[in-house]
């Protein structure tokens, strides 16, 4: 046998080779790692100096500036790709890195920002952020095989998800009651509900949406005046974006099927 049919041919051998786009979705997976990196150091630093942990706002600030430049990535690799090119392996990397920086990565700060809250069950934690991290997989899964006719996502986003559970973490101090909001945006997830893609204007607003929110970490972490105000706006306003999307989705869903039933009468 010739030892050159081993060596990858066609298609095959095209999937080996790196695209622009590529490169942006390596970079969302590794602003994912990092972030969980910088919280897991947060956790290590204190039981070093044998402190009791507590959140500490710089490093959970750094972690979430991360995850926000990791959703830049995200919302670019797309576009790169249909401007210029795409490679055999790019769909797979782009839900690869989306399952470490949108999937693990706030599941993971859900531990760090309450496991070592001693008035909350341990496993109630663990179960939360479990939550986040299978609904994101599943997600993602089902985006690869499931289109809608409308051309929209069927459930929350991903990153949007991420970005809201991010948006409790900072917003809420953990206790039993703030975790709930974590199931819902779970269920959000691999819920029905459709969301609408990010296209032209609509995705120029959620580029110009996370570059606000990163100067209003930066400005937080800083400890500048007014930065926990910004912050807790910006939470806020997240939180009610993902919550109205799908009432204002549904509402136009029920006037259209007014419209057809008022065109259907008027024909028969």
């Amino acid at each position: 046998m010739d030892e050159t049919d081993d060596e990858p041919r066609g298609p095959v051998g095209k999937a080996f080779r790196l695209s622009a786009a590529d490169s942006l979705s390596l970079g969302n997976a590794l602003c994912g790692f990092l972030a969980v990196c910088v919280l897991s150091w947060s956790a290590i630093n204190a039981l070093q100096e044998g402190k009791p942990f507590a959140a500490d706002p710089r490093f959970f600030g750094t972690a979430v500036v991360l995850l926000l430049i990791g959703a830049t990535c995200d919302l670019f690799d797309g576009l790169v790709a249909r401007k210029f090119r795409a490679s055999a392996m790019g769909a797979e990397l782009d839900n690869l890195a989306d399952v470490i920086s949108f999937g693990f990565a706030p599941a993971f700060m859900v531990v760090i920002w309450a496991g070592f809250n001693q008035q909350i069950p341990f496993l109630l934690v663990m179960t939360a952020a479990a939550s986040v991290l299978l609904a994101g997989v599943i997600r993602l899964a089902r985006f690869a095989c499931v289109k809608t006719k409308s051309g929209d996502f069927m459930g929350l986003p991903i990153p949007m998800g991420a970005m809201t559970v991010v948006s409790v973490v900072l917003l809420f101090p953990p206790s039993t009651w703030t975790i709930l909001p974590i199931f819902g945006v779970a269920y959000l997830m691999v819920s029905r509900i459709e969301y609408p893609k990010p296209k032209g204007n609509v995705a120029a607003g959620v580029l110009a949406w996370m570059m606000i929110n990163v100067a209003c970490l930066t400005i937080w972490v800083a400890g500048l005046a007014g930065g926990d105000t910004l912050i807790k706006v910006g939470a806020v306003m997240q939180m009610t974006i993902v919550a109205t999307i799908p009432l204002r989705v549904l509402m136009f869903k029920r006037e259209k099927r007014k419209e057809q039933r008022r065109a259907s009468a008027e024909v028969g």
